[in-house]
């Protein structure tokens, strides 16, 4: 017979090694559909490699495309942490894009050190507005939150679009449906010269570094992993559950709007309806992978952009289909539940009673 037992405590060393092996399992299997794809394994990652390490665009382009998933990333760790299933990331990116764009695209005219504050403020609030209306639904009516996140995606999507046809169309858009560039003052600051990468990078570094302190260090975090572990005895011992749930949903939302911000005011300058190619579920992902350590985050969100960003590298050089990024990263999380599956549990084999199963 077979039993499954829960483990006493997961080793340091097993709980920081999961993940990472995780990530290699996934990219050994990932040579499966490389060889039926026709492809040669070790030149196809080679091509890999060299489309993230091969010069300094290559690079700069995964630390863009990790800026994003970063913020994504610390909306949902910090959020599961206290068991509150933040699955909304991607309409509270679009929420902090579009408040973001009315803000910097003229509504204020102001210098930079003024504007990108604001940019900034308005786009974390209106992410954060984004993740409290479901809080609240959940904390007073009892509404799952995994299902009100999820469906305010579809409709903020539905919103915006509304938008770019409405008020935030650009007049001298041609008839497309896009927002009025951001002032020029209101745009977050390029990193090195004639590269994409922009500050918003080091923005992201810095929530995370802050978030990693707070979950660890303060009595805001305390209360957060206490709500998480056990609502009802963190309730008991004296802890306002709700007010918790709350405070890290405005901090959740908060940072996925921060995504929006960054793309919007940091890369692309205007806001359209395809600004993000599923960040907020990717996020998702991400912190999975990080195991909901912030730290972490940093760590899988420059795995996860390195994927994406060498497969496409890949697909252009050797003809392969670049969807084998998202193959990637879904196996990367299914390794991820099995390997924290195991961390948490043990199979053991018993030897069955006399007479049992006669």
């Amino acid at each position: 017979m077979i039993r499954i037992e829960p483990r006493q405590a997961p080793s340091r060393l097993m709980t920081l090694g999961i993940p990472v092996l995780s990530a290699v399992v996934a990219l050994a299997l990932a040579a499966i559909p490389l060889a039926f794809a026709g492809a040669g394994i070790a030149t196809a990652y080679q091509e890999m490699f060299k489309g993230i390490f091969g010069s300094v665009f290559a690079f700069t382009e995964m630390l863009t495309r990790a800026t994003p998933l970063i913020f994504t990333g610390l909306a949902a760790a910090l959020a599961f942490r206290a068991r509150l299933w933040n699955i909304g990331a991607e309409g509270q990116l679009y929420l902090g894009a579009m408040a973001a764009v009315a803000v910097g695209a003229g509504a204020v005219d102001a210098p930079g050190f003024v504007l990108i504050p604001l940019v900034i403020l308005f786009g974390c609030a209106a992410g954060a507005v984004g993740m409290a209306v479901p809080t609240v639904l959940k904390s007073r009516f009892g509404a799952d939150e995994v299902v009100t996140t999820l469906l305010l995606n579809f409709v903020i999507l539905i919103f915006l679009q509304m938008m770019l046809e409405g008020p935030l169309k650009d007049p001298m858009g041609l008839g497309w449906p896009q927002s009025p560039p951001i002032l020029d003052q209101g745009m977050l600051p390029p990193l090195m010269d004639r590269m994409r990468v922009h500050s918003g990078f080091i923005i992201a570094l810095v929530a995370a570094g802050v978030a990693q302190f707070m979950l660890v260090r303060s009595v805001w975090g305390f209360k957060l992993r206490a709500v998480g572990e056990n609502a009802a005895a963190a309730r008991h011992a004296g802890i306002r559950v709700n007010r918790s749930m709350m405070s890290v949903a405005l901090v959740s939302g908060a940072l996925a709007g921060m995504a929006g911000v960054s793309e919007v005011a940091g890369l692309k300058g205007y806001l359209t309806a395809d600004l993000s190619p599923g960040f907020g579920y990717t996020g998702i992902v991400v912190a999975m992978l990080a195991g909901l350590s912030p730290a972490g985050v940093v760590v899988s969100a420059l795995f996860i952009a390195s994927v994406f960003v060498g497969a496409d590298s890949m697909s252009r050089a050797m003809g392969v289909s670049s969807y084998l990024a998202d193959l990637v990263v879904s196996m990367s999380l299914i390794c991820v539940l099995i390997g924290g599956f195991t961390a948490r549990y043990r199979i053991t084999r018993v030897k069955p009673l006399r007479g049992e199963g006669a």
